[in-house]
């Protein structure tokens, strides 16, 4: 295949799965903006319920990336009555982990929520919002194991028409149940975490039935306790994967809370940025879970060249994508936050920040794709430490310390974090390259 060739096949595989991704993010900003308008301790308090939320889920996260690895290795390997096994396993994962885990959260809500905030006003807004999205577990376990099943097969654009439902009817009912309309009750900041939760699980239903369709005649279902060693696999792959994105989840949580320590007001600014940057960052994450098909399927036809030919391809792919999204965070800074933000100091505060958001986005590019790409190669436990480590040893301290500690506020905390993410592309490149992860069997 030529490098124009490889593009076609990376823009095929990654716009369905970006278009899925964006439209979640562009979700969260969408009740970002709703619940705005309720004033900045509604919007502080959904942005702590979120993060604890997304701390949670973290942990089962890694389900979606290890079923994705192994249905495309074994579609590679043309071996087509055990594609559908890894979902098969991932499902039974994701009912007896999530529902203990359910129990557990709801059990600490209170004091995980305090943790963010001393504000008191908005924590009560952030653990009703929490309570009501730690219930939507179990379809996000559900969902996150379709995706990996339906990216695997090389059909994203299966999951993203569900996705796309889901998302308008999140728009709906949480827009009723914030504001009381439809006979519903107002419920305020609340009920959109109920609108997401309900959402949610109308979508697993969805997806559900679709999946079924298409996989029982490649080995749905058909697992035994006598023979687990998909299961093993499937473990081996996922788990690192999950622990990375808790210590993610909770690095995401540790900054929001270091922002908390400049005040309420920068907390709510604080939300509004990073939601941004998650809006910048997933086009280039939905390419790299592009890569981990095109990279595992070409590792299960034992060409090792050709995968490390897409790894390069897709850094490209969402560098250019990733640089093009930038440019109204530089051009317009002010409009895009006037969007979120009501007061003239506040969007004063966050401008810098934000074209800062864009410049740390774009020198990340190679570290968001080959992380993903890694993943494909089955090399999850040298993404978690790379991660893990660049995240607790480097980046939060000195985001403490050049916020916080030494008054540099948000900018300060921006600054860090262009370092840390061009660091990190460094490093991965640095990973890529030594191509020791051909050698792993998964």
């Amino acid at each position: 295949m030529t490098r124009r060739q490889r593009i076609r096949t990376i823009l095929a595989l990654g716009l369905p799965i970006i278009g899925g991704m964006l439209s979640q993010s562009l979700l969260n900003l969408v009740d970002a903006a709703m619940v705005g308008s309720l004033g900045e301790t509604a919007l502080a308090g959904v942005g702590i319920g979120g993060y604890s939320s997304f701390l949670a889920i973290s942990l089962i996260m890694g389900l979606s990336s290890g079923v994705q690895t192994l249905v495309a290795r074994r579609k590679g390997q043309e071996r087509q009555s055990e594609i559908a096994q890894p979902l098969s396993w991932g499902l039974l994962l994701a009912l007896l982990t999530t529902l203990p885990l359910i129990l557990f959260f709801t059990a600490i809500s209170d004091p995980m929520v305090a943790l963010m905030s001393s504000d008191l006003k908005a924590l009560t807004i952030a653990d009703q919002y929490f309570e009501y999205r730690i219930l939507a577990m179990l379809a996000v376990g559900f969902n996150l194991t379709f995706r990996g099943y339906w990216n695997g097969t090389n059909r994203p654009m299966v999951y993203l028409r569900v996705l796309l439902i889901t998302h308008l009817l999140n728009v709906l009912i949480s827009y009723a149940l914030i504001f009381g309309h439809f006979g519903l009750p107002a419920m305020g900041a609340a009920g959109a975490g109920l609108g997401t939760t309900l959402s949610l699980y109308i979508g697993a239903f969805i997806i559900g039935l679709l999946t079924f369709r298409k996989a029982r005649n490649q080995g749905l279902f058909q697992i035994s306790l006598r023979n687990t060693r998909t299961l093993h696999s499937l473990l081996k792959l996922s788990v690192p994967h999950s622990i990375q994105q808790f210590f993610f989840a909770a690095a995401v949580a540790a900054l929001f809370w270091i922002i908390g320590q400049l005040g309420t007001e920068q907390q709510a600014i604080g939300h509004v940025l990073i939601n941004l940057a998650l809006l910048l960052i997933l086009p280039g994450v939905g390419l790299g879970i592009a890569s981990t098909t095109l990279v595992s399927h070409a590792l299960g036809q034992n060409r090792p060249d050709l995968a490390c030919r897409w790894g390069w391809d897709v850094i490209l792919a969402a560098l250019l994508t990733m640089s093009l999204l930038s440019l109204p965070m530089w051009l317009f800074p002010e409009n895009l936050l006037g969007i979120f933000l009501a007061s003239s100091e506040a969007i004063e505060q966050a401008r810098l920040p934000l074209m800062l958001t864009g410049v740390a986005i774009c020198l990340d590019a190679a570290a968001i794709v080959l992380t993903q790409a890694l993943l494909g190669a089955g090399a999850n436990r040298t993404v978690m430490s790379i991660s893990i480590l660049g995240q607790w040893c480097f980046y939060l301290p000195l985001a403490w310390l050049a916020g916080p500690w030494l008054g540099f506020g948000l900018t300060g905390i921006w600054l860090v974090q262009i370092i840390h993410r061009a660091g990190s592309s460094l490093l991965f490149i640095y990973v890529w390259n030594r191509k020791n992860w051909v050698h792993i069997r998964i």
